[in-house]
């Protein structure tokens, strides 16, 4: 199961674990920036995946450059790409570790395109030939939330590249402008 981050590990893998899945934790997120929060998500996963007895399998690449020459002329479509590559990268790292399943805590969240999701996801089995596990984690999103911060879990303010936290910065500007 790709992860993001610590908080929507939470209910997406209790989830998994209360039908009978038990999941290996996957993180790639070259997409994280800076490195400050890259380093602090993942340090997170880490430890939460630790105190719950769940395997966690990494592609600790930290991949700024990359990330921003792949999307500086579609700054806009940038998610398209962010979720290939996270997606893809699990298919693949399912596929050459004998899974024959994966997929990802984005599945929780309501920020996230989840139609665009699946598609890439389908297209990344399909390539890869493992399957994709649909799992619709939403209902669960307040609950994971809050379960997360209770147990003290590093909670993010943005989706992850540079750009969402420019909007996040964004939106508040003409938030306390109006």
């Amino acid at each position: 199961m790709h992860a993001c981050c610590a908080p929507c590990s939470v209910a997406c893998i209790q989830a998994l674990r209360d039908g009978g899945i038990e999941p290996t934790v996957y993180w790639s997120n070259p997409n994280v920036h800076p490195f400050t929060e890259y380093r602090a998500r993942r340090n997170a996963l880490r430890e939460y995946t630790a105190s719950i007895g769940a395997a966690l399998a990494e592609d600790d690449v930290y991949g700024l450059r990359p990330f921003v020459r792949a999307v500086a002329e579609d700054i806009d479509g940038r998610c398209r790409y962010c979720y290939t590559l996270r997606i893809g990268n699990t298919a693949r790292y399912a596929a050459e570790h004998g899974f024959t399943h994966f997929t990802s805590t984005l599945l929780i969240s309501p920020y996230q395109d989840h139609a665009l999701i699946c598609e890439i996801a389908e297209k990344a089995a399909a390539e890869h030939g493992v399957e994709f596990l649909y799992r619709d984690f939403r209902p669960l999103f307040r609950q994971g939330n809050q379960k997360a911060r209770e147990l003290g879990l590093y909670m993010q303010k943005y989706c992850g590249c540079i750009f969402s936290e420019e909007d996040r910065y964004h939106k508040k500007r003409k938030t306390n402008e109006e």
